[in-house]
C-alpha cells in the first residue's frame, strides 16, 4: 500500500514556515521555484545567474515571511521579493546601469502586427532575453512588472529620465529584432 503525501493550502504551509519547519519550507520551495526561476531568467544574464537570484530571493522570503500579512495574492508576494532580489544581484554583481541617450522614434520602422500576433511567448521571451543586460532590466520592471520609472529609478540606482530612456532604447531594439525575425520568416530581403 502507497502513502499519499499529505497536502497543504499556501496558508497553511505559510503558516507552518512562520514558525520555521523546515518540510513547509521545502514544499513551498518546490510549489513556488520553476514559476519563479522565470522571474529571475528575465533579468539574469544566464540559468546560474536566475538560480543564485532565486536562492537569494528564497532565503530573503523566509527572512520576511512575518512581514506577509495574507493581504492580496501571495504568490504576487512572493514575485515581487524575486525582482527585489534579481535587483539587488544586478546592484552587487553588474555594478550599475549605463545611461543611453533616447532614440528618435519616429524614424524607426514599424512592426507589421500580423507578425507580432504569430510570434509565441518563446519567440517574445527569447528577443527580450537578448536585450542588452540594462535594457532588458528596465523593459521588464516597466512592462512586465508594471513599476513606474519613478519607482526603477529608485531601485536600481538611476533617474527617472534615464530609465525613460532605457525603455525607449529597449523598445527600439526589440522592435529591430521582430522586424528582423518577421524578415527571415518570411523571407524579405534586409
Amino acid at each position: 500500500m502507497r502513502l499519499l503525501k499529505p497536502t497543504y493550502t499556501i496558508d497553511e504551509l505559510v503558516t507552518r514556515c512562520k514558525t520555521g519547519e523546515r518540510k513547509a519550507q521545502e514544499i513551498l520551495y518546490k510549489l513556488l521555484a520553476s514559476k519563479m526561476l522565470g522571474v529571475c531568467m528575465r533579468y539574469a544574464t544566464d540559468k546560474a545567474e536566475a538560480e543564485d537570484m532565486l536562492q537569494n530571493g528564497f532565503i530573503n522570503l523566509f527572512k520576511k515571511l512575518n512581514d506577509y500579512r495574507g493581504e492580496g495574492a501571495f504568490e504576487g508576494w512572493v514575485r515581487r521579493i524575486m525582482v527585489h532580489s534579481a535587483i539587488e544581484y544586478h546592484r552587487k554583481y553588474h555594478k550599475s546601469l549605463q545611461l543611453m541617450d533616447v532614440v528618435d522614434s519616429a524614424h524607426e520602422p514599424s512592426v507589421n502586427a500580423v507578425a507580432i500576433a504569430t510570434l509565441s511567448a518563446k519567440d517574445l521571451m527569447g528577443i527580450i532575453q537578448d536585450l542588452p543586460h540594462n535594457y532588458r532590466i528596465v523593459f521588464n520592471l516597466y512592462a512586465i512588472e508594471g513599476y513606474s520609472h519613478k519607482e526603477i529609478g529608485e531601485m536600481v540606482g538611476i533617474t527617472e529620465g534615464a530609465s525613460k530612456s532605457q525603455l525607449s532604447r529597449a523598445r527600439s531594439i526589440l522592435k529591430d529584432m521582430v522586424i528582423k525575425m518577421e524578415d527571415k520568416r518570411y523571407g524579405n530581403a534586409g
